[in-house]
């Protein structure tokens, strides 16, 4: 829902938005003046709120009015959050390039594996009497260097 466009645009004047909120128009000055919220401005110095300011202030009013909260408590939990967000976008970037580099190992370990099979050669011993009674089935591999083409 956050990335809607228009979301975060302002179109409604602090009358609409108090009332949308739930609130007296001098409260969304004061959480204005606190830095709760931060309505666009019109080209005449209007405010303009946005869906989201709409929502954050319905937010405020819950962790007020629902939870107890005083305005210092909320603006600590919008801390946090933002934190929380901003730990979870570089942990989705650090997940990416994690995931990059397993695709490099496993593809040069690939590379690494298939060079080795064209150097081991099957060696089977002449003679079955040269290797212990309990071994006489297995093969043994021998390494062969050879020189780089």
């Amino acid at each position: 829902m956050a990335d809607q466009p228009g979301r975060a645009r302002g179109v409604y004047m602090i009358s609409v938005a108090a009332e949308l909120a739930g609130m007296h128009p001098q409260t969304l000055r004061i959480y204005e003046t606190r830095g709760l919220i931060a309505p666009k401005r019109s080209p005449k110095n209007t405010r303009l709120y946005s869906q989201e300011d709409v929502e954050r202030l319905r937010r405020i009013q819950e962790l007020t009015s629902e939870m107890g909260m005083n305005l210092a408590g909320v603006e600590k939990v919008f801390e946090l959050e933002a934190e929380i967000e901003r730990m979870r976008r570089r942990m989705r970037h650090i997940e990416r390039q994690a995931e990059r580099v397993q695709q490099e190992f496993e593809s040069e370990l690939e590379r690494v594996r298939r060079s080795f099979k064209r150097e081991l050669v099957l060696y089977e011993p002449p003679s079955q009497a040269l290797l212990p009674a309990r071994d006489h089935h297995r093969a043994v591999r021998i390494p062969i260097e050879r020189p780089s083409r």
